[in-house]
């Protein structure tokens, strides 16, 4: 099955299992999710993710979700650049969630990063998501 957003589809379904209160959420594997949950991990918004074999032959990763006495330690998961409009940017216009509360993912020219990442690298990208 292929996904016009596979990011935004990977966001919902963490969003969604997090509604639930599962425990863990499974998710088609790319390289490009895997960077994102990358950044996820680094951050503290999730236990983990490992890259599992589902039945038929694909790869899937299982996300594992944190919460904190009960709820979720993701508040808010937004997907900000989308495939109809990608937003971009620079160094001194990265985006600030919730006063340096939140993250905004990025993918830059040396990889999907944090926002404070990026500025220690002083480099602008697209504008993945945020997460506070």
């Amino acid at each position: 099955m292929s996904f016009s957003d596979p990011v935004g589809d990977m966001l919902t379904r963490i969003r969604n299992a997090q509604t639930r209160g599962r425990s863990t959420v499974r998710a088609p594997a790319s390289k490009l999710r895997g960077w994102v949950l990358n950044v996820l991990a680094n951050e503290g918004y999730i236990r983990g993710y490992e890259f599992v074999d589902s039945g038929d032959g694909r790869q899937e990763i299982e996300i594992g979700l944190k919460y904190l006495d009960g709820s979720p330690a993701i508040r808010e998961l937004k997907r900000v650049s989308r495939p109809g409009r990608r937003v971009y940017a620079n160094v001194r216009n990265l985006p600030s969630v919730r006063q340096g509360l939140g993250v905004a993912i990025l993918s830059t020219a040396r990889g999907v990063m944090s926002d404070a990442d990026a500025r220690d690298a002083n480099v602008g990208g697209e504008v993945l998501c945020t997460v506070f």
